[in-house]
């Protein structure tokens, strides 16, 4: 498709000798389409020129030779210059590029990004809290990859750490009281409630516990057995709710994977100078840079900790995935951490690319209506269960409003498991989620059924129809008006608005725009008729209703929800 910020800053190149380039990144779109397609400030020029904002768009505007088959006209609204695109060649390109490829692109070629997302604890319930980092990852993973970037996405399990000294305890002492063989997270996490109470009443079974770890770290072939029991059980389970989502990783790799890669990181940072005793255990001081809390390589026990993992797998990832970006897609509450471990990775004397690339991509968390949810106190809502839930609930819809439907089943698991990710996806991800079950599965106003609906209505088109016209035979004087307009200039920016997603790491981005991209069809088909005896108006609204379709399916895959074709 034509670019068409780089036509207008091409435009405005000639008449002030500005690079292209530079003019090109100020032009935006207005959020008041009064006020044209597009808009250039010349705000930013004021200083260099050393003239008011609107003296310096009067100037511009007289010295303008437009192409009036690109751009119809011209205003200058205080210090803006506001562009009109020629509605015609507007319809022409869109409806010329959107096929099933639509979307795609190279702008990532060359250039490889690893997402670390969902992460779920072993032997803990997968729970509607790890829901954010598996839709919000799989989103960026998926958008990413469209783009054309070689996207690594990696499931770093967390299976390590002082809780599997706790469980391996609660276990010795209460293992034949729970059969895990039938239920093993629910057991689990009832053995992991019970011994984190045992531990608060007595310090010696706290102590035992954290040298259950330090065995395990040791490789004790008892503590192993069972924590690969644990592991093993665990992922049987956690797979049952990845298949619902259609979640994917290309790495399974989880803190255990880096246990013998820590060594070489400790190595590393002792050759610095900068690793310290302090109180038996072995730290690394950031006051420097702005950190007021040390970052802790080895606990007085000997035992390792999040941070020196965090760090072994920094290094590893480096080395074996030569990475861009390394994404950590981890709840706020990490914060500390991460700005703590990206700090220390600087000592590791890698790529100072490597460093600039580490981002943690930061979640509010998934609260209850009564506040936070803990393993520990128990009130849980599991994953599976919220899911399986959401299903039902969809059915019993489906089977009110079309009770005829055929293939309900999976009509039913693409409305539920879609209204549950687009309602994970559809705000800022910083915020807090109060998880309600009514708000998540609503299926009128801004929600993942609402899209849906929506696209299964430009097929009931297509199917009245009973044909799609060929795209060179559409007569695009039919789609000047402003309701087909409106839709074509979202879809136009359909790939701007994924390169948006990237910039910011910010999948409801593309949520606001499935949900506008909706609303804009419902308002041309309520205002145009589609279906009538003039073919060639009904044939290029038809069309439009097919392109519509395209990008409402790519767009809503791509945050990871499945499509039905009726509803």
């Amino acid at each position: 498709m034509i670019n068409f910020k780089e036509e207008i800053a091409k435009q405005i190149s000639k008449a002030t000798n500005i690079s292209e380039q530079e003019l090109e990144t100020y032009v935006e779109i207005p959020k008041d389409k009064n006020n044209g397609d597009y808009a250039f400030p010349c705000f930013r020029l004021a200083k260099e020129l050393k003239k008011a904002p609107p003296v310096i768009a009067n100037e511009i505007r007289e010295k303008l030779i437009l192409d009036e088959n690109i751009i119809d006209k011209v205003e200058v609204v205080g210090g803006y210059l506001n562009f009109y695109i020629n509605k015609k060649l507007l319809a022409k390109e869109v409806i010329k590029a959107v096929n099933e490829e639509f979307g795609k692109s190279d702008i990532g070629k060359g250039k490889n990004i690893v997402i670390d997302y969902s992460a779920p604890n072993i032997a803990k319930p997968f729970h509607i809290g790890h829901l954010r980092s598996t839709v919000i990852g799989a989103a960026l993973y998926n958008i990413y990859k469209i783009l054309g970037y070689n996207v690594i996405g990696i499931n770093h399990l967390g299976d390590y750490g002082t809780q599997f000294g706790k469980l391996i305890e609660g276990y010795k002492l209460w293992g034949n009281e729970y059969d895990i063989d039938k239920d093993p997270i629910g057991e689990l996490a009832k053995i992991y409630i019970r011994i984190n109470e045992l531990c608060k009443q007595d310090e010696s079974v706290l102590e035992q516990c954290r040298y259950n770890f330090k065995l395990l770290e040791e490789k004790d072939e008892y503590c192993t057995k069972i924590w690969e029991k644990f592991k093993d059980l665990s992922l049987q389970e956690f797979k049952k709710v990845y298949d619902l989502l259609e979640s994917k990783f290309d790495s399974w790799n989880g803190e255990a994977f880096y246990s013998d890669k820590m060594p070489e990181v400790i190595e590393m940072l002792q050759k610095t100078g900068e690793l310290k005793e302090s109180q038996g255990a072995e730290v690394i001081n950031l006051e420097d840079s702005g950190i007021d809390t040390p970052c802790i390589i080895k606990k007085s026990n000997g035992s390792t900790t999040y941070a020196t993992r965090d760090l072994a797998a920094i290094l590893y990832r480096a080395r074996t995935y030569d990475f861009d970006k390394a994404l950590y897609v981890v709840s706020y509450e990490q914060t500390l951490h991460f700005k703590q471990v990206f700090e220390v990775a600087k000592l590791l004397g890698i790529d100072k690319k490597y460093t600039d690339g580490l981002e943690h991509v930061a979640f509010g968390m998934v609260l209850l209506p009564s506040g936070r949810m803990s393993t520990r106190a128990g009130n849980m809502i599991k994953l599976e269960d919220l899911l399986n839930e959401a299903i039902q609930r969809a059915k019993e819809i489906i089977e009110q409003k079309n009770p005829e439907l055929e293939d309900k089943d999976d009509v039913a698991k693409k409305v539920g498991i879609g209204a549950v990710i687009f309602n994970d996806l559809a705000n800022s991800r910083i915020k807090d989620e109060i998880f309600d079950w009514d708000t998540a599965l609503n299926f009128q106003g801004e929600t993942g059924p609402y899209i849906q609906y929506t696209y299964v209505r430009t097929k009931s088109v297509l199917q009245k129809a009973g044909y799609l016209p060929k795209v060179e035979d559409i007569n695009v004087d039919y789609l000047v008006d402003e309701y087909s307009q409106n839709i074509l200039k979202l879809i136009y920016n359909f790939e701007e608005t994924l390169v948006q997603v990237t910039n910011k790491e910010e999948p409801s981005i593309l949520s606001r725009y499935l949900i506008d991209l909706s609303k804009a069809f419902s308002a041309f088909y309520n205002e145009n008729k589609i279906i009538l005896e003039d073919k060639e108006i009904q044939d290029a609204r038809v069309y439009l209703c097919s392109v519509v379709g395209q990008v409402l399916k790519t767009g809503t895959e791509l945050l990871g929800m499945g499509m039905p074709n009726k509803m």
